[in-house]
């Protein structure tokens, strides 16, 4: 017994030896390419054995000649030990280097595409993570390019919004203080009107531009939709009845939401002047409310005609008006913007679809206790 202990404590000896050798050579070896460093954890292995075999030997428990044969198996094993790691390393290394390769397509703006040839479980997960990545970057770009192109678009509509009246205000403010206008309570009466209508064109700027920084900050109460909505029929009530327009609202359940009084009265107030501007005279204007499995919905139906369906997806776009006209009553394309990012402010969700004679407009909000 005492004989095994001694041959197990200087074959230990002996493979530490080399063990720690192998760590100094691994250390030294650290930036180089895999395949050294498999060559040489093969070369630790085989050098391991032999250290030990040899205390062994030293300590008189082998003879020559079972030493020599020792050493010869030791050796047939390093040479195998070897060239397997090699093999194996040179496999790894060109499949890293197909990755890599891959890897830098979508990191130059293109799609990624896994290798085909088969490879090592933990560079097969790294792969299927770079194709799920490559996937979000390219919905990231998709939505930076229809960012940008949505700001383009704002930038220019709203210069021609604000140079048009500007140069209005201009013409009537030259003719009074020159004293040529004939109707003179006329013109201070317009002037008034573009006024107010570059107010409200500066206050949907800015509603949405603190939307877009995410500093936009809600104030949310336990509110019945059926006053909500109530309120905001009142409120639209005057200009459905300029443009001839009836307002309904007698599907509206007495639902609960908790939301912000004030951001949602702009929502809805902006649905209902979007749907009164666009439906013809003798139309109607329908406001629903219910809860749904999804949360709480409430629709707004107007008399527009339709929308085309290729312009259903950019309907609540920066700027979008979906006609090419830059009529005043158009406005500058903020509302349903802006009606977009409240809702989502409120961990809700806006879409749009034609109907019958017009389209609808539903908003969903989280439901809350009965």
């Amino acid at each position: 017994m005492r004989d095994m202990l001694l041959i197990a404590l200087f074959a230990f000896l002996g493979a530490a030896a080399a063990g720690v050798l192998g760590a100094c050579v691994l250390l030294l070896i650290r930036r180089r390419s895999l395949t050294a460093h498999l060559a040489v954890v093969a070369g630790v292995a085989v050098a391991a054995m032999l250290a030990g075999t040899l205390a062994v030997a030293q300590a008189m428990f082998l003879s020559a000649h079972d030493l020599s044969v020792v050493t010869t198996v030791v050796a047939m094993a390093a040479v195998v030990s070897t060239v397997t790691a090699l093999l194996l390393g040179r496999w790894v290394v060109a499949r890293s280097r197909e990755l890599a390769l891959a890897a830098r397509s979508f990191g130059d703006g293109g799609d990624f595409a896994a290798p085909e040839r088969p490879s090592t479980a933990e560079l097969a997960a790294l792969s299927r993570e770079l194709e799920a990545t490559s996937v979000r970057l390219a919905e990231s770009r998709n939505r930076e390019r229809a960012l940008e192109s949505s700001r383009r678009e704002l930038v220019a509509w709203i210069s021609h919004d604000l140079r048009t009246p500007l140069a209005g205000l201009r013409a009537m403010a030259e003719a009074l203080e020159d004293g040529v206008a004939a109707e003179p309570d006329r013109y201070l009466r317009q002037i008034r009107t573009e006024v107010e209508r570059l107010n409200d064109m500066v206050g949907d700027l800015f509603e949405l531009s603190r939307i877009h920084a995410g500093t936009l900050t809600l104030s949310p109460s336990r509110i019945s939709l059926y006053d909500l909505i109530g309120d905001a029929l009142a409120g639209a009530h005057p200009l459905a009845r300029e443009h001839g327009v009836r307002l309904v609202g007698d599907r509206v359940e007495p639902v609960p939401v908790e939301v912000d009084g004030r951001e949602m009265s702009r929502v809805l107030g902006n649905l209902l002047v979007n749907a009164i501007r666009r439906t013809p005279a003798d139309g109607t204007v329908a406001v629903a409310a219910r809860r749904s499995e999804e949360g709480v919905v409430v629709s707004v139906t107007d008399g527009c005609g339709g929308i085309p369906e290729e312009d259903l997806p950019r309907v609540f776009d920066t700027g979008w008006r979906g006609t090419h006209a830059r009529t005043p009553p158009a406005g500058a394309g903020l509302g349903l913007a802006i009606v977009r990012g409240i809702v989502e402010a409120h961990r809700g969700s806006t879409t749009v679809r034609n109907v019958t004679g017009g389209c609808r407009f539903e908003v969903t909000l989280p439901a809350t206790g009965p």
